[in-house]
C-alpha cells in the first residue's frame, strides 16, 4: 500500500504571495516545535535528535481536514492558517514538488507517502476522500481493527519500513493499536543525497569531540577538506552550508546547514536564538565560499522517536471530533501521536527518514573574506531544507556523534 508523487519533469517554483506565505507559516510552526522539542522535554535535552517538522505538519494537516467548526478553527490556528484550503494547497502543491524523486536526474533520491487505514465498519466521507487523494495523494484501506487489531499495527509498521528504505523499522508500539481504533494517518518520507563536493574518507581522522555541561569529550571520526566553503561568522556563532549533488534537476536544490556556537556550552542559547523569529534562517545563511583553514565535521549517526501528541498538546494543538473524515455513530478523536526519524552523515552524503503515525480512536565591494576555522568539535544545530521553496524536512541536534 503506497502513494506516492512522480517525479515531474522541471516543475515550476513560480509561488503565488499566498503559498509563499503557507511555507512560511509551516516554517513558523516548525520553530515551535523545535524550541519545545529541544529545549523544553526532559529526555531530549541531553542527547541527540533528529526529527521531521515537515513530516508532523503533514499529518497534523490531514487531521485538521478532517474536523470542522471550533475544533478545526483552534487546529488552523496552530498551523498559522487561514483556511484548509490554504493546508492543502501547500501539500499538493509544495510537497509533491519538493519530494519528487531526481535520482534519475542525479540528484536526491527522495520517496514521500501518505496512508490511510480505516476499519471496515465505517464509510469515508466523499469530501475528505478527495482531499485524501487529489492533495495528500494518500493510499487508503480498509481494515478490522475490531478483531485484529495487532495485525494493523504490524502492517502499518511494514509499511513504514518499506518506505523508509529499512530505516524506520517501527513507528506504531506495542498496544498502540486496539479494538477501540478505527483510524491511522501516517506520512512516511526518505532522503538520500551525495555531498557536491564529497569528503575523502582517506582524510577523515579521529579527534575530541567536547560534551556539554563540561563532562568531558569522547573521541569521534571527523571528516574535512582544504577547499573554499560556504561558512559565515557571526558574533556567537557560525554557520556551514553544504550542498548535495543536484544533476539535472535544475528547479531544485537541497542542503544541510550546520549551525555551530563559539563556545561549547553555548547550544541551548543559539537555539533560543533560532527559533526566535522565522526570518532568523535566512538572514543568517553563507552566500560565497570563503577560505578555511581548521575544517572539521563530525560523522555521525541518530535515531529518535517520541510520542508527538503530549509535546503538541504542550505547545496548544489539541484536536477535537474527527466529524468530517468519515460516517461513525461514535465520536472519533486523536488519542495519539508518533513521529521517528533518522539520519547518518558521511563522507559520500546523508540519509534521512521519518515516519509520523496519528492513531484515531472513539471519543557592496569589500575586502577578500579571510580564511576561517569550522571546527564542529562541540555540540551544534543542523537542518536540511529545499532551497527554492525554503521547506525544512529535518532538524536535529548532535551532542554526542559516537552515539545514535
Amino acid at each position: 500500500m503506497a502513494a506516492r508523487f512522480p517525479y515531474q519533469p522541471r516543475p515550476s517554483f513560480k509561488a503565488s504571495e499566498s503559498l509563499r506565505k503557507s511555507i512560511q507559516d509551516q516554517t513558523k510552526v516548525a520553530l515551535e516545535i523545535t524550541k519545545q522539542l529541544l529545549l523544553n522535554e526532559k529526555g531530549n535535552k541531553d542527547k541527540n535528535v533528529v526529527f521531521s517538522p515537515l513530516s508532523i505538519h503533514v499529518v497534523l494537516s490531514l487531521i485538521a481536514a478532517g474536523a470542522k467548526g471550533s475544533n478545526q478553527k483552534r487546529m488552523l490556528s496552530f498551523l498559522k492558517s487561514k483556511s484548509i484550503k490554504e493546508l492543502n494547497t501547500l501539500a499538493s502543491r509544495v510537497v509533491s514538488l519538493v519530494f519528487a524523486d531526481g535520482s534519475k536526474l542525479g540528484g536526491p533520491l527522495l520517496s514521500f507517502a501518505n496512508g490511510v487505514w480505516m476499519d471496515q465498519s465505517l464509510s469515508i466521507k466523499p469530501s475528505f476522500q478527495n482531499v485524501l487523494g487529489t492533495d495528500y495523494k494518500a493510499a487508503l484501506k480498509q481494515v478490522d481493527f475490531k478483531t485484529k487489531p495487532e495485525e494493523v499495527r504490524r502492517e502499518v509498521n511494514s509499511w513504514g519500513k518499506k518506505e523508509t528504505k529499512g530505516l524506520i523499522e517501527s513507528i506504531l508500539p506495542p498496544d498502540s493499536v486496539s479494538t477501540a481504533t478505527r483510524l491511522i494517518l501516517a506520512n512516511a518520507l526518505y532522503f538520500k543525497g551525495e555531498w557536491d563536493r564529497e569528503f575523502e574518507a582517506s582524510d577523515t581522522r579521529v579527534s575530541d569531540f567536547h560534551l556539554l555541561h563540561n563532562v568531558g569529550s569522547v573521541k569521534a571520526h571527523f571528516m574535512t577538506k582544504w577547499s573554499d566553503q560556504f561558512v559565515r561568522a557571526f558574533e556567537s556563532f557560525k554557520v556551514l552550508k553544504l550542498l548535495y549533488k543536484q544533476g539535472q534537476d535544475y528547479e531544485r536544490e537541497f542542503s544541510m546547514y550546520i549551525f555551530l556556537p563559539n563556545t561549547r556550552n553555548g547550544l541551548p542559547s543559539l537555539i533560543e536564538q533560532f527559533c526566535s523569529n522565522v526570518e532568523f534562517i535566512d538572514s543568517h545563511l553563507p552566500n560565497e565560499r570563503v577560505p578555511v583553514r581548521r575544517f572539521l565535521i563530525p560523522k555521525f549517526k541518530i535515531s529518535c522517536g517520541f510520542e508527538a501528541s503530549k509535546l503538541l498538546e504542550t505547545l496548544g494543538f489539541s484536536p477535537g471530533g474527527l466529524t468530517e473524515m468519515v460516517d461513525s455513530p461514535e465520536p472519533l478523536y486523536v488519542s495519539q501521536i508518533f513521529h521517528k526519524a533518522f539520519i547518518e552523515v558521511n563522507e559520500k552524503g546523508t540519509e534521512a527518514a521519518a515516519v509520523t503515525a496519528a492513531v484515531v480512536r472513539m471519543y557592496c565591494a569589500r575586502e577578500p573574506p579571510r580564511p576561517i576555522d569550522f571546527v564542529a568539535d562541540h555540540p551544534f544545530l543542523y537542518l536540511i531544507r529545499e532551497e527554492v521553496t525554503k521547506t525544512v524536512m529535518f532538524v536535529g541536534q548532535v551532542l554526542n556523534p559516537i552515539e545514535d
